[in-house]
């Protein structure tokens, strides 16, 4: 525990307080040391009927203990509890749930674990739960994970997750639900099967039987995969995929080739409404144009998207030039997991990760290696599955100046 950070984040939130003169005995134990704080602290929130100083004091709290995983439970938090968990406020529950995990609670854990497992609970509860459970490594995680690939309401997140446990019946879950599957669990099913050699190693026999398609596996995917720096999933991969290259030996020829390809569409290469979709499908999980799309490259909105040569520079070779904070860093935990990502930050002893599905917590203890990659993290070779006309779309909706309706169903 951060003793500094979690003294100052606690004596911001109960700031009006000590103005008001209350909470002395406690402030003097804050200055003292944090744990004979949090033993004051909880005696405070046993005793007051005041929903907004409970409310201060477990936000103080809340905010020192962030990113931390296991704390030593304070003398009397049974009682908290017991006493605030049929609070009248939501938050103050859901503070109190988010303390008591904490502190190691077990009431708190079979709660959580009940929601995530209950179908009849709303969504977004149970997402909620998951991400609890996760953040407080459940010793069951991996078993409750594994349950849910077959629920429609949350097996998006569980699939995702299960990245975190290297576990040998997950492929076998995954691929085995994997025709079920909407287009964005798909990503994360191909995210997570490529994200450690022994799940990698099933996903590329499905691959070669014809139970996963081919052109399943994106450029995205294939980065990835090279990045378990494994030979037999190398090999595999040369098998069903045929050679990976990084770059092309001549950037010039190879814009002019596919600028030709893009005006032998005529004086109006594409559809802009079907490019969008094409957008959608390809690039704005990772990028912004217009207001919508995700945020781990950079907005485009704003770029000379008007140049095609500007264009088909920045699709076919995005390694050319990498601004500092879009190149993307390499991490391998120690039980054999390989996340790539753009790290955004550090919180309590966790790394947050930026991967193009969603972002991760990595234990900073649970590192075995990191080193940041000479490449970016949009992938080459996007647009070489891409039929003709869905790349002339693609681009032609990418040089317009403003936002154009998705085609009619």
């Amino acid at each position: 525990m951060d003793m500094k950070q979690w003294i100052s984040k606690t004596m911001t939130a109960l700031a009006p307080w000590v103005a008001a003169g209350m909470l002395t005995q406690a402030t003097d134990a804050l200055r003292a040391g944090p744990a004979e704080a949090l033993g004051r602290l909880t005696a405070v929130l046993v005793e007051t009927e005041d929903a907004q100083l409970q409310l201060d004091i477990l936000r103080g709290m809340s905010a020192g203990f962030r990113g931390q995983q296991r704390v030593t439970m304070p003398a009397g938090w049974d009682g908290v509890e017991q006493r605030l968990s049929a609070s009248a406020n939501a938050e103050v529950r859901t503070l109190v749930q988010t303390l008591s995990l904490t502190f190691g609670s077990q009431k708190a854990m079979d709660s959580l674990r009940r929601i995530a497992r209950d179908a009849q609970a709303e969504a977004g509860a149970r997402r909620a739960a998951l991400e609890s459970l996760m953040s407080a490594k459940d010793p069951q995680m991996s078993a409750l994970l594994q349950g849910l690939v077959t629920d429609g309401a949350v097996r998006g997140m569980a699939i995702r997750m299960l990245a975190a446990f290297d576990e040998a019946k997950t492929p076998g879950l995954i691929l085995g639900e994997y025709a079920r599957l909407a287009a964005a669990e798909r990503r994360d099913a191909l995210g997570t099967l490529a994200s450690r050699a022994s799940f990698a190693q099933p996903l590329l026999a499905a691959v070669a039987s014809g139970k996963v398609a081919r052109t399943d596996l994106t450029a995205e995917v294939l980065r990835q995969l090279k990045n378990l720096k494994n030979a037999e999933v190398d090999r595999m991969v040369g098998e069903v995929w045929g050679v990976m290259r990084d770059t092309s030996p001549d950037m010039a020829r190879e814009v002019q080739r596919y600028k030709a390809l893009y005006w032998k569409g005529g004086s109006t290469p594409g559809d802009a409404s079907r490019g969008r979709l094409v957008y959608n499908q390809v690039c704005a999980q990772c990028h912004r144009l217009f207001d919508f799309g995700g945020a781990v490259g950079p907005d485009i909105t704003g770029a000379n998207r008007t140049d095609v040569d500007y264009l088909l520079e920045n699709i076919l070779y995005p390694n050319a030039v990498i601004p500092n904070e879009y190149r993307q860093t390499l991490i391998e935990t120690r039980d054999g997991r390989v996340i790539s990502g753009i790290v955004k930050g550090q919180e309590g002893g966790s790394l947050l990760v930026q991967t193009a599905n969603e972002v991760v917590r990595v234990t900073l203890t649970d590192i075995e290696s990191r080193e940041q990659a000479e490449n970016s993290m949009m992938p080459e070779g996007l647009i070489a599955q891409l039929e003709e006309q869905q790349f002339r779309d693609l681009v032609y909706y990418l040089s317009r100046p403003g936002q154009v309706p998705l085609p009619s169903p």
